[in-house]
């Protein structure tokens, strides 16, 4: 069942957040930058929950778009609580923001690895909706669309049962691109964030943890991912597969 994304603008009227010092001095910096170079467009608040356990995925095109979530999440207003490379952690003061706001680090390719989910768990048992970025790294897709995705978000549904509600971006990318390294830092540029309804799982729900289980469950959400974003973007999505980016390089060699 393909649901359609939300419309709805502004402020969400949400329940108040309350936020640590680190937080909010965060906000008193990076706020108004993001209103001085940013022109946004925040679409779907009625399927952005004030209160109550939720995952949240999100596409990923540059490394802006965190900000740039943040912002359309601050603006709901709804806690953000993120999964990030353990390496930020140890950046001077953005460590100290990440840690003192309940950010959950995620220590890939270690021993550690599965500790991020187990603590987004509880997290979310606790009645917080931690974010999730499902290709684990920003696309390699050539044309930004959402390519595959890591099964960690498949994982918290089937521990949690908790709504996975998509979350896509566009425009971040004009901050930061990625595929370049170039940043422009032009005032008021277009960037769009849009919520959708839960994205529909039901017939997953109780199913045991398999290895094809958690790829079906994660290919759902990164299609419903795309299927969104080609609504913001208001082009037709890519058919066919999902971009493969080892496949991609295999054919390159």
């Amino acid at each position: 069942m393909r649901f359609l994304a939300g419309c709805g603008r502004g402020r969400g009227g949400g329940t108040a957040v309350r936020r640590g010092f680190w937080l909010r001095f965060a906000e008193v910096i990076l706020r108004p930058l993001l209103l001085l170079f940013t022109k946004r467009t925040w679409l779907g608040y009625e399927n952005v929950p004030a209160t109550g356990p939720a995952i949240f995925v999100a596409n990923h095109t540059s490394l802006a778009d965190p900000l740039v979530i943040a912002h359309f999440l601050y603006d709901r207003p709804r806690e953000m609580r993120v999964l990030v490379k353990s390496s930020l952690f140890s950046v001077p003061l953005v460590g100290t923001v990440l840690r003192s706001s309940g950010q959950i680090p995620v220590y890939r390719k270690t021993r550690n690895a599965g500790e991020a989910l187990q603590t987004a768990a509880a997290r979310i048992r606790a009645g917080e909706a931690p974010l999730i970025y499902p290709e684990g790294t920003v696309t390699r897709d050539p044309d930004l669309w959402p390519m595959q995705g890591k099964t960690g978000a498949a994982r918290l549904f089937l521990d949690t049962g908790a709504p996975v509600i998509p979350i896509v971006q566009w425009g971040a990318h004009a901050l930061h691109d990625y595929r370049n390294g170039k940043i422009r830092l032009r005032p008021r540029t277009p960037v769009t964030v849009s919520a959708g309804p839960p994205v529909d799982l039901s017939a997953y729900e109780g199913a045991p943890p398999s290895g094809a289980v958690l790829k079906e469950i994660t290919d759902v959400i990164m299609r419903r991912l795309r299927d969104d974003l080609a609504e913001v973007r208001g082009e037709p999505a890519p058919t066919g597969p999902l971009y493969d980016p080892e496949a991609a390089q295999g054919l390159a060699q």
